[in-house]
């Protein structure tokens, strides 16, 4: 018997994110739907060797031929997801739900003269607003009773309501502050209504305004010293915050709709559709198109609604896309056209606007949220492809040999190395190098170069470029350049930095056997020349980093620039450039090259800000590191931080006044 199945992916493939994931046969029926809060982590278990599964399990694995999956924003939504399929596709390895009853909902009584908070699954009230429907009581439940520490909303039964204004005496929500008792007088009929209208409109989504403004009152309350209202107000956001997490794959009965969302870059692009009948996700379709050209994301829309449309299936009322092309009105009468000829069998009789097509750009609420799940699962998509091409080993062979004729080069580079240049306006100068060995990343001999001082980004590449071909010459190690040498973060081991990260803290100790062995490997990875060496940038980035290579004396390396408006590939000394096809595996290759030094240039001049800005914040008395840590959390960016006043500094919890203009004060003299 094999380890395991054949069509396991593999683990970097499976995103970490909540989702649904199903197993399918080799006739794409659906074997068995799952969610999980980790996706990677819950399939994991079932690729095992199959000796050590559970016999039904083994036996639903080795019946499967794939396995595919939809990522969700929270385990809530993947719950609800997870129970419509089942519902949907009855799958056979699933256990079966044999009962009939339908969703329950959450709903509030507006036409009452008292509105009342209930849980119900009759969606006949009149005048009444309902959130959900939910896969679970026990989830709206817990809703309720977070919402109603906020929003102290009537939920008794008429029969206690009568008896408590009978009596005089509220019942026990009333006693705990979970109702506003409007029964025995604690409040008007119209003070309590106003609390309903913000019950509703905060479970509709308008929940940011509420949040803040507590926020407010509990800064407020607690700079007057009023701590009893100060944590009342704490307790109400938290309360709001740990209310459920709205369902975004479950919208109401009468929505039809298909959902679009496309990730794309210069080479491709990953399109997910949302198949919406009923409000409930009833398919998900998803493909990869070629770019022959970086067309911009309104016409690459109308590519993909035009050829969603072309085959057998009608287009629903309502088309949401994330953004709309020039042309959306034609678009719409072509799309409106084509719901004519193929057909509606849900549609009503009669009136030609009842066929409609509408194609729009959800700007708020449940389809707003439902388009965001959409759009993630479509950059989780592209990754994968980019992924798994650039792993195929047919694949990287044929790239490699297409640089190889394409450069001019007499061997295929088999070692590329590409560095890119990073810096705010001018300050915190770093550079990234990124290795590619026979196609695929080289992690562990990534690097990271500190750059003092530099002019401008061609000084910096001269810089950059002189100090790595240093490595490969014969120099004494004293008279090698110093950088920051470390791993990726998310590589799996990360190797010490060189002697500027070290000279950042004294306090590192390591024996002195094991550091002189780790240094000496360093070296012998970092003095292994590559056959390609690459820069982000066009002729002046290709320029200077030949000047670096001619000073350095080291031959044998080809020098290429890419520069990323046409994606055109730069020699040196060539007045124009090499075009390689644009669906070539070539530029495919080369382009993750590029995007993966930028991402490790740009990662470690963020922490390189984070720890400037950190350091200087740590200087001024009385701002310790949890303080620290609040100022930067609560405005989001350094930059955000720099231009706040010192009233808007006060704001953050911990920070009064008199620190806020010393924080102020501090930053403005940078």
């Amino acid at each position: 018997m094999a380890d395991t199945v054949s069509y396991r992916p593999k683990a970097g493939e499976i995103p970490t994110q909540p989702g649904v994931y199903r197993f399918r046969d080799k006739n794409r029926r659906v074997l068995y739907v799952g969610k999980a809060k980790n996706l990677r982590a819950r399939l994991s278990n079932y690729f095992q060797p199959l000796r050590s599964l559970h016999e039904r399990t083994r036996r639903m694995v080795t019946t499967a031929s794939s396995v595919e999956w939809t990522v969700v924003a929270s385990e809530f939504e993947a719950l609800q997801l997870e129970y419509t399929w089942i519902k949907e596709f009855n799958p056979p390895f699933n256990v079966k739900f044999r009962d009939d009853k339908t969703y329950p909902y959450l709903a509030v009584t507006m036409g009452d003269t008292i509105p009342r908070v209930m849980i119900t699954r009759n969606r006949n009230i009149k005048d009444a607003r309902y959130f959900g429907p939910y896969t679970k009581v026990w989830a709206i439940r817990e809703t309720v009773d977070l919402m109603l520490k906020a929003f102290p909303v009537r939920s008794c039964s008429d029969g206690v309501y009568k008896r408590a204004e009978q009596t005089g005496r509220p019942c026990l929500l009333g006693d705990i502050g979970k109702c506003a008792a409007p029964c025995v007088g604690r409040v008007t009929p119209q003070e309590h209504r106003e609390l309903a209208d913000d019950f509703v409109s905060f479970m509709a989504g308008n929940d940011s305004g509420y949040i803040r403004d507590l926020t407010q009152k509990m800064q407020e309350a607690a700079s007057v010293f009023d701590y009893e209202a100060a944590a009342r107000h704490r307790d109400a956001i938290q309360a709001l915050e740990g209310a459920m997490g709205k369902s975004a794959v479950v919208l109401t009965d009468n929505v039809d709709a298909d959902v679009f969302g496309i990730a794309h870059d210069e080479l491709a692009a990953a399109v997910q559709q949302f198949i919406v009948r009923g409000g409930r996700v009833r398919g998900v379709r998803s493909w990869v198109v070629d770019k022959e050209l970086d067309v911009e994301l309104g016409d690459l829309v109308e590519t993909v609604v035009q050829n969603a449309y072309e085959g057998p299936d009608a287009p629903p009322r309502e088309i949401l896309v994330p953004e709309l092309p020039e042309d959306a009105a034609e678009l719409e009468q072509w799309l409106t056209e084509r719901r004519r000829e193929v057909g509606d069998p849900g549609a009503p009789r009669g009136g030609r606007l009842a066929g409609r097509v509408e194609l729009r750009v959800a700007q708020r609420g449940d389809k707003a949220a439902l388009a965001q799940t959409v759009a993630m699962n479509a950059k989780n998509a592209l990754v994968l492809y980019k992924t798994r091409r650039s792993s195929d080993f047919v694949t990287r062979s044929k790239a490699l040999n297409d640089i190889q004729d394409a450069l001019g080069m007499a061997e295929a580079p088999l070692r590329m190395e590409c560095f890119d240049v990073s810096h705010l306006s001018g300050t915190n100068i770093v550079a990234s190098m990124v290795v590619f060995e026979d196609g695929l990343p080289r992690k562990d001999q990534y690097r990271r170069f500190s750059i003092p001082e530099s002019t401008d980004d061609t000084e910096s590449i001269y810089q950059v470029i002189s100090r790595r071909l240093a490595y490969l010459r014969d120099r004494p190690e004293e008279e090698l350049p110093e950088l920051v040498a470390d791993a990726d973060a998310d590589a799996d081991s990360v190797a010490v930095a060189d002697a500027d990260l070290a000279g950042d803290d004294p306090a590192i100790d390591v024996d002195a056997e094991l550091a002189e062995s780790a240094a000496e490997k360093r070296r012998k990875k970092f003095s292994y020349p590559p056959q390609l060496l690459i820069v982000d940038g066009g002729q002046p980035q290709v320029a200077a980093a030949q000047r670096a290579l001619e000073e350095s004396g080291v031959q044998g390396i080809q020098l290429a620039g890419i520069a990323k408006r046409l994606e055109e590939i730069w020699l040196p000394d060539s007045d124009f450039p090499v075009i390689l096809p644009r669906n070539s595996d070539a530029l495919f290759l080369i382009q993750r090259l590029r995007d993966e030094a930028h991402r490790f240039a740009i990662t470690y001049q963020r922490a390189r800000r984070k720890r400037d800005i950190t350091s200087v914040l740590g200087e001024i008395p009385g701002l310790g590191p949890s303080r620290v840590k609040e100022l930067l959390k609560h405005f989001g960016s350094v930059a955000q931080l720099r231009q706040a006043t010192p009233e808007q500094i006060a704001e953050v919890r911990g920070v009064g006044p008199r620190l806020a203009a010393a924080v102020h004060e501090r930053l403005a003299s940078r």
